[in-house]
C-alpha cells in the first residue's frame, strides 16, 4: 500500500486526475503479489482532500486470506484517517474487464456516494467507467444504520 499527496492547490481537470490515478494504479499493479492467479491488479483512489492512495492485490496460499487491490487502497486511506473516496481507478491485464469483485464494490460503497466514479482499465488505458450506483445498484450503506 502506498500513499502520496497530490498538490492541494492543483486545478487539475477530471481527465488529468484520472490519468494520474491510472499511472499510480499501473505502477502499484507491477508490485502485486499474485503467484497463484498470475493476475496482478492495481488500484488508486483520490479522496475529498486530494490525497492519493494506491494498493495492489496480495495473494495468500490460504486463498480467502488474500487482499484485493481495492481493499488495499481503501485500507491505506482509512489508516490515514480519511473517509471519502472521490474517484477510483482499477487496472488489470487481460481481455475482459477487471471490475471490482462484489466484496470490493461493497467496500468502496462504504466510503463513496452514488456519483463516485470507478474507472476500470486495461493495459491500453481506461476501458469503462461506472458511478457507484451503476456498480452496486440499490446498495446498503452506512446511512441505513443511522
Amino acid at each position: 500500500m502506498t500513499s502520496r499527496d497530490q498538490d492541494p492547490a492543483s486545478s487539475a481537470t477530471t481527465d488529468e486526475i484520472v490519468q494520474r490515478l491510472l499511472a499510480d494504479a499501473r505502477a502499484v499493479k507491477d508490485r502485486a503479489y499474485a503467484p497463484y492467479s498470475n493476475y496482478p491488479v492495481g488500484a488508486a483512489l483520490i479522496t475529498d482532500t486530494g490525497t492519493v492512495y494506491a494498493g495492489c492485490n496480495v495473494e495468500n496460499a490460504a486463498y480467502p486470506q488474500g487482499w484485493c487491490a481495492e481493499a488495499s487502497a481503501l485500507a491505506a486511506m482509512a489508516s490515514a484517517g480519511e473517509r471519502r473516496v472521490e474517484v477510483i481507478v482499477v487496472i488489470s491485464d487481460g481481455e475482459l474487464l477487471g471490475t471490482p469483485c462484489g466484496g470490493c464494490r461493497q467496500k468502496i460503497r462504504e466510503f463513496a456516494g452514488p456519483a463516485t466514479m470507478t474507472h476500470v482499465a486495461g493495459v491500453e488505458g481506461i476501458r469503462r467507467s461506472y458511478t457507484m450506483d451503476e456498480l452496486l445498484p440499490d446498495s446498503f450503506g452506512p446511512e441505513h444504520l443511522g
